[in-house]
């Protein structure tokens, strides 16, 4: 397959991201605190970074753990702080209480994002009704990502819905690239490259030490040469 995958790996500080650029990141997720599933890090931690590599950087906006927006004012006023430090990509997704895509939250900041490009993601995962969430989603401008493992449960019970999806890639709400993410493994690669998803994303998967050390750029090497292999 000729068309080169795109590799995200998730950062935390300037040292995972310096890493993961040399072991052949294509960009980084940005975050802090895992123990919440990743929230939003702070301007000054966006700035390192930034100054530290020359990859694309989406940074997430999620204040709280779970899926609700919750204090909507806050998320608004980060998301303007991080533009005005030249945050440039973003990564967000909230729904309601009935699982429905919180669509005045997510209006609200992509007003404040300037048409950036975002990614929606792994809300998906938990939505009431998969199809029903792209296509309401389909013309929101900058969407061009989703995050999803198929499945709340990750890819391995995913998988399918993910082959299905991809196959509807010219429909109307499944044009953004799906970014495969949440329990992802390297013998998941082959059936998803062979059904034309080219787009990954790795977190634990590059810190074979656990969370509380730095991403490996040997790990990341290791699925970077996976990917051009397929």
């Amino acid at each position: 397959m000729s068309n080169r995958a795109v590799l995200e790996v998730i950062a935390l500080d300037a040292e995972d991201a310096i890493a993961a650029q040399a072991g052949g990141a294509d960009r980084l997720e940005l975050v802090t605190d895992m123990a919440a599933d990743g929230l939003t890090p702070s301007r000054e931690t966006f700035a390192r970074i930034r100054a530290a590599v020359d990859i694309p950087l989406r940074v997430m906006l999620r204040l709280a753990d779970g899926f609700a927006a919750g204090d909507v004012d806050a998320l608004v006023r980060v998301t303007r702080e991080l533009r005005s430090e030249g945050a440039e990509e973003f990564v967000l997704g909230f729904l309601d209480e009935e699982g429905h895509p919180d669509l005045v939250t997510v209006e609200r900041l992509i007003a404040e994002m300037e048409g950036c490009c975002w990614t929606f993601h792994r809300a998906i995962d938990r939505t009431s009704d998969r199809d029903g969430l792209r296509k309401l989603l389909a013309d929101l401008p900058g969407l061009d990502t989703y995050l999803t493992a198929g499945s709340a449960a990750g890819v391995d019970e995913g998988l399918p819905t993910l082959l299905a999806e991809a196959a509807r890639r010219d429909e109307p709400g499944y044009e953004p690239q799906i970014l495969v993410g949440g329990g992802l493994r390297l013998e998941h690669v082959p059936p998803l490259r062979a059904a034309g998803i080219d787009g990954f994303h790795i977190g634990g998967a590059a810190r074979p030490a656990g969370w509380s050390a730095p991403v490996s750029p040997t790990a990341v090497r290791t699925w970077r040469k996976a990917l051009d292999e397929d």
